[in-house]
């Protein structure tokens, strides 16, 4: 039977994917290298849309700041938003400064606090990802949209399920987070038990800079800094 055109682009498309695979390795390579030569982090997550002047980009930038005082490097998705904020703090303190870039159509655009050679791009969000955590000993989730929400769950399913070490992961302002933490102790656990009882404890809820500091240094005051797997 003769093929059709939909058939034969299927057929190339798989081809691409088999060539794919090497793109995805130099991705892999570069983050490795460049990530594993910087010491520990912090990651703080949060929206792309937060203005220069909004309570989230200060506060942002705050926390950044108290945490490279206390020797930790900052890493960010790099763009603008909470990522600048992030980025601008620990260049604040002469701290380490990580910019982990995304391609995108809009929104993304590398900010200009990022450690010339501690920017990285990539193609693909789930290699971004690994290398989010595989390389943080924290996180701090600010105010944030679907991309941030995404990346805390991620760290939230992998801690709950042992495929990386614990560490700690803080929401920060309990008024944004409220409704989503009261979502999954009423729903997710108490009407259809789809999470455990001691699930909500992987997570901390502040509201200050200086909440957060105290999260960290009391974790690491009783663990090893390490990489997480």
């Amino acid at each position: 039977m003769k093929k059709t055109y939909k058939q034969r682009d299927w057929n190339e498309s798989k081809t691409n994917d088999s060539w794919s695979i090497f793109k995805i390795m130099g991705e892999f390579v570069q983050g490795f290298e460049t990530l594993q030569r910087i010491g520990p982090c912090i990651s703080i997550y949060g929206s792309a849309r937060m203005a220069e002047d909004s309570v989230v980009y200060n506060q942002s930038r705050e926390v950044a700041r108290q945490l490279s005082e206390r020797g930790y490097g900052i890493i960010t998705g790099g763009g603008p938003g909470v990522m600048e904020a992030g980025n601008r703090g620990a260049h604040d303190a002469g701290g380490t400064s990580v910019g982990l870039n995304i391609e995108l159509p809009f929104e993304q655009h590398n900010n200009p606090y990022i450690d010339p050679d501690k920017s990285i791009d990539f193609d693909y969000f789930f290699v971004r990802k690994v290398m989010f955590v595989k390389y943080s000993q924290g996180f701090v989730v600010m105010p944030g949209g679907f991309g941030t929400l995404d990346e805390l769950f991620e760290a939230l399913t992998l801690v709950q399920t042992s495929k990386v070490e614990p560490v700690p992961i803080i929401l920060f302002d309990s008024s944004f987070w409220s409704g989503l933490v009261d979502w999954m102790r009423n729903t997710l656990f108490e009407r259809y038990q789809t999470i455990g009882a001691t699930d909500p404890d992987l997570f901390h809820v502040v509201d200050t800079p200086e909440e957060v500091v105290q999260v960290i240094d009391t974790y690491y005051s009783k663990s090893l800094l390490r990489p997480n797997f």
